[in-house]
């Protein structure tokens, strides 16, 4: 997600929050979290370090350069304003001697917390700068898992269903940051989504750590939602939001998706259109040794006949996937099985990262570490093969007719602008170029849908004529 810094429009006299989030949606969802308590307590949030009583810096600490980022963003904020307040996943890292490693690097922050700790974060708010009285804001509810302030344009957003994961993979320190695996109530998600989609929302974005085992740790257990008993599962919980989505004329994506069998369930309902035919699923490799060694929940043979199965169930679904070259001790051969498996299993939108030996994961205990120039290699060349993928996918799309969520248009909407169908998720896939209207009468606005012609396609974006 990169660097977002958000300003309320409250009036004077009331004390000043500056507020950083980094990192993923995940943590973004956290963002918003607190943002809404510190508005309905009276707080105003503003962009500026200098001119705030405090600041908030929401951190990311999965690899190396982000910890970097949150390292460095974290100690401009001391230098500007002199009173932090740390949260997220890097405040739940240990650095050297098993200390805090934010603590390490800049003792003089006024507390540090880990992710997913709204309740925490107020404390270290209302121990440093008290929160103003005022009668009608006293009156405001607790906001917690309420819809709250977003920090996503008004027409998407993300609903966090789950915190942590079960998995411990090799090359990933987030359990060790954001725990095991705790399901939301269905309810509240439910409760959540509807305010999301009264608000205005087009699309809702459904992401968690690991969405396919969303009610694995409740045992699935039944819940309730406008006193019908629902079950805390990822179908239950995705055909529910797809009548929701249905009711606002608005979509649902899925993110975190593991390729598990249950996951074969889903796919009848992007197939009739209850919920948008795009699967994002962190295969990580496809070779059965290098998943073993990174301890990934999956098998490379089973998820390649996996995909073949969700096309068969629903040909319009489209793939995005994540994957890591270069892992200790991966092979040549090993790595030359990924680039077929990218080829075969036709993913449609592909990202890689070379291999980062993150402190405190285990995978940098295997032994077998390629040189940093190899692993960069051989991301380049997978990216090659995955483009070249991508690409002519995207090819094929051209003549076909697609309904497009616009971004943004410029010039009262006349001169064209940007939107996505429901193969491009924001901010991590392309996008689609539309051209100005053909009708002169015909103006896009943002938030709204339109459908378009795709008339050409442009490395990772579309080009689409409205009508």
């Amino acid at each position: 997600m990169g660097r977002m810094m958000f300003e309320s429009s409250q009036g004077a006299r009331v004390p000043k929050v500056g507020f950083v989030s980094l990192g993923c949606a995940k943590a973004l969802t956290d963002s918003e979290l607190i943002l809404t308590q510190l508005s309905a307590e009276g707080y105003q949030t503003v962009k500026t370090f200098a001119g705030a009583d405090l600041v908030i810096v929401n951190t990311c600490g999965f690899i190396d350069d982000a910890v970097k980022e949150s390292l460095d963003t974290i100690g401009e904020a001391l230098a500007e304003n002199g009173k932090v307040i740390v949260t997220g996943c890097l405040g739940a890292k240990a650095g050297e001697g098993g200390d805090n490693l934010v603590r390490q690097m800049h003792p003089s922050v006024l507390a540090v917390t880990g992710p997913q700790a709204t309740q925490a974060v107020m404390d270290a708010v209302h121990a440093n700068l008290p929160r103003p009285h005022d009668p009608f804001v006293d009156l405001v509810p607790n906001v917690f898992g309420s819809a709250g302030i977003k920090l996503t344009p008004r027409h998407y957003a993300y609903i966090k269903i789950s915190e942590g994961c079960n998995h411990r993979c090799t090359f990933c320190i987030i359990p060790s940051m954001r725990g095991d695996l705790v399901s939301r109530p269905i309810g509240d998600v439910l409760k959540e989504a509807q305010a999301l989609f009264e608000g205005g929302v087009k699309e809702l974005l459904v992401i968690s750590q690991d969405t396919s085992a969303y009610g694995v740790d409740v045992k699935y257990r039944t819940g309730f939602w406008k006193g019908s008993p629902i079950k805390t599962r990822l179908f239950e919980l995705a055909q529910a939001l797809g009548d929701m989505a249905k009711n606002y004329g608005g979509w649902v994506r899925l993110h975190y998706v593991y390729p598990y069998p249950s996951v074969d369930d889903i796919l009848p309902l992007m197939a009739s259109g209850h919920i948008l035919p795009y699967l994002d699923v962190p295969f990580q490799h496809s070779h059965p040794d290098v998943l073993k060694r990174m301890k990934r929940p999956a098998n490379g043979e089973k998820n390649l006949d996996r995909i073949l199965r969700w096309r068969e169930a629903c040909p319009d679904v489209v793939v995005r996937s994540t994957f890591i070259a270069g892992f200790p001790g991966e092979t040549e051969a090993e790595f030359e099985h990924l680039l077929d498996f990218v080829q075969e299993a036709q993913i449609d939108r592909a990202g890689c990262f070379a291999y980062s030996p993150v402190k405190g994961a285990a995978a940098n205990d295997l032994g077998g570490m390629l040189p940093q120039a190899l692993r960069e290699e051989r991301r380049a060349r997978f990216m090659e093969v995955a483009e070249a993928v991508s690409a002519a996918k995207l090819q094929r799309r051209v003549g076909t007719t697609l309904q497009v969520l616009v971004d943004s248009a410029p010039g009262l909407g006349k001169k064209g602008g940007l939107g996505r169908s429901y193969a491009e998720a924001p901010e991590i896939d392309g996008v689609v170029q539309l051209l100005p209207p053909e009708k002169i009468s015909k103006k896009l606005r943002v938030g709204e849908f339109t459908k378009a012609r795709i008339v050409a396609a442009q490395g990772h974006d579309l080009v689409a004529q409205p009508f």
